[in-house]
């Protein structure tokens, strides 16, 4: 049997393990996903297999059975309020915010981590190294932010302060660094990129700003007020991806070979999937109006067409037109 399939089933015991006074050999195996073996000759091996790498398993004997329990100080941590498995997912989590390392945001995740990693026996460690076998994170294009380390740290001071910040900002259509004065709201991850959204006062709007165009940043001694009922996910809810604008309906179609990995993804909270004949797919979303859907639609190739609106369609063909014809 692969490894990986081994560590998998060990884990499921011990999450069965950390909820329970006391299980069976037959109770543990009964367990077990459907997909696993229920010999309890290999259930055996697990646990003993468990034990090996630190994790204190007791047995006790009632009623002409044996049960088989986590060691009761283990299983609660109670100093942390963790289990064995959720630590274990914390340490193996950290890969997940590698974009924002060198940043005060990473820095104290480590240190989290590094509190929870001590709480687990030395050897339960390597029983972590073991999931990167089989569960791995890898990002897609991203940006890193090592270098924009002192603008994420006092970004996230004023935010928590509740204070207005002076900064000078590279604006990416204009391509000119000009000064805002912004009352910072909220740090945003999407899509590779760090955001940060606030009351711009020159615009005087709620802009979005990428992190990494912030050329310097001052906190000031102003104070301000975080509107009522200001929600970070309806004012980002508009956008496909990152880039806001005017709200438009978008019905597409997709071809048999598109459809079949077209499917299974969430593009957008508000879109909605019909099967059609031959395998087709009908998508209908309401998005932001920008060269982000343009360039999203272009990425299936010809295997979408645009259904409406007609004005998005003849930009997508034009578009496909000016690319194949630069040199």
């Amino acid at each position: 049997m692969a490894r990986n399939d081994q560590v998998t089933r060990q884990w499921h015991l011990l999450r069965r393990l950390e909820g329970s006074p006391g299980l069976t050999l037959q109770e543990l195996a009964q367990g077990l996903p459907n997909d696993f073996p229920k010999h309890l000759r290999t259930v055996r091996r697990d646990l003993a297999a468990l034990e090996r790498v630190g994790f204190p398993l007791l047995t006790e004997r009632a009623i002409g059975q044996t049960r088989w329990k986590l060691l009761d100080g283990f299983r609660r941590l109670p100093a942390l309020g963790f289990a064995p498995s959720e630590l274990m997912a914390l340490v193996f989590s950290r890969d997940l915010l590698r974009p924002l390392q060198g940043t005060y945001v990473h820095s104290a995740l480590d240190s989290a981590l590094g509190k929870a990693s001590a709480a687990l026996p030395p050897s339960g460690l390597n029983f972590v190294r073991q999931m990167s076998e089989f569960l791995s994170v890898r990002f897609g294009p991203h940006k890193t932010y090592r270098a924009h380390h002192e603008i994420v740290d006092r970004t996230s001071r004023a935010i928590a302060d509740r204070r207005t910040v002076q900064m000078r900002y590279l604006s990416a259509s204009r391509g000119k660094i000009g000064r805002r004065e912004v009352d910072p709201y909220h740090l945003w991850y999407a899509a590779g990129g760090l955001y940060l959204i606030g009351y711009c006062h020159r615009r005087r709007d709620v802009r979005m700003f990428a992190v990494e165009r912030i050329r310097s940043l001052t906190i000031t001694d102003h104070p301000y007020q975080l509107p009522l009922g200001f929600d970070v996910e309806a004012y980002v809810q508009d956008a496909l991806v990152v880039m806001r604008g005017r709200q438009i309906a978008v019905e597409l179609v997709f071809d048999r070979a598109t459809a079949a990995w077209s499917r299974d993804r969430v593009w957008h909270p508000s879109q909605q999937i019909t099967p059609l004949r031959d395998g087709r797919l009908r998508m209908t979303l309401r998005v932001a109006d920008t060269r982000e859907l343009v360039g999203w639609i272009l990425s299936f190739g010809r295997g979408v067409r645009v259904v409406r609106p007609l004005t998005l369609r003849d930009r997508i063909k034009e578009e496909a037109r000016k690319v194949a014809e630069r040199e």
